[in-house]
């Protein structure tokens, strides 16, 4: 009788899932502090969740206005949604570890937008939900003004579907020259899962940037 091999196995279940620890992490920061701040001190209101693979590789694609977007948007997703961060803050002795568990991948500054996408790759192939700014940064309006062709590149390089996400009213937050967050109303929509592009041909990585950037607007315009 021959025995099974259970290494390729237990390595695929690796890949497609966090690690437990981040896991745990990632609820307890999400029910103790985030969900709390978002519901009653932003009002907030999530709708489509019920659109989320609970496993399995995705990029979460969506417009971007503050930095309170990551950790309110990964809120709203259900399971941690990996983003890259500047080299130096792995540094920081106890952060490093902290980010490092939630999901966080080094970027260094100046290497360029390739560097960075294939960090973001690397984050999709260990089991990561991975989020990108379709804008690539934040926009005064939190609307696309120019979608860059990054996610669906990453997408098409690592067969990953992609899901587009609104994050309404997070570009009112904060008001020019203030460091206090103010109490505005939230909304964070999450639409339908995109199918991976079949080639990384511009054209199409275009059609499916585009695709993305519609579906992401057109929630937007539901307001609040």
């Amino acid at each position: 009788m021959r025995e099974t091999p259970s290494r390729p196995v237990d390595a695929e279940i690796v890949r497609d899932r966090e690690p437990l620890i981040s896991l745990v992490l990632y609820h307890l920061f999400k029910w103790s502090i985030v969900s709390p701040v978002l519901h009653t001190y932003f009002r907030g209101r999530i709708y489509g969740a019920e659109n989320v693979p609970k496993q399995g590789r995705l990029l979460v694609v969506s417009n971007h206005a503050s930095d309170f977007d990551p950790p309110l948007l990964s809120c709203a997703i259900g399971r941690p949604v990996a983003y890259m961060a500047k080299e130096e803050l792995f540094k920081v002795p106890v952060l490093k570890q902290a980010i490092t568990a939630y999901g966080a991948y080094p970027v260094k500054r100046g290497t360029g937008d390739r560097a960075a996408m294939k960090a973001a790759m690397a984050s999709v192939e260990s089991g990561w939900a991975t989020g990108v700014f379709l804008d690539g940064t934040r926009t005064a309006d939190g609307r696309i003004a120019d979608p860059k062709l990054g996610a669906a590149w990453i997408a098409a390089k690592t067969n990953s579907p992609l899901i587009p996400v609104s994050l309404w009213g997070t570009h009112e937050i904060f008001k020019p020259g203030s460091s206090i967050p103010r109490p505005v109303p939230i909304t964070i929509r999450i639409g339908e899962v995109i199918e991976a592009p079949k080639s990384s041909d511009r054209a199409e990585l275009e059609a499916i940037t585009q695709r993305c950037a519609i579906a992401i607007h057109a929630l937007h315009d539901l307001g609040r």
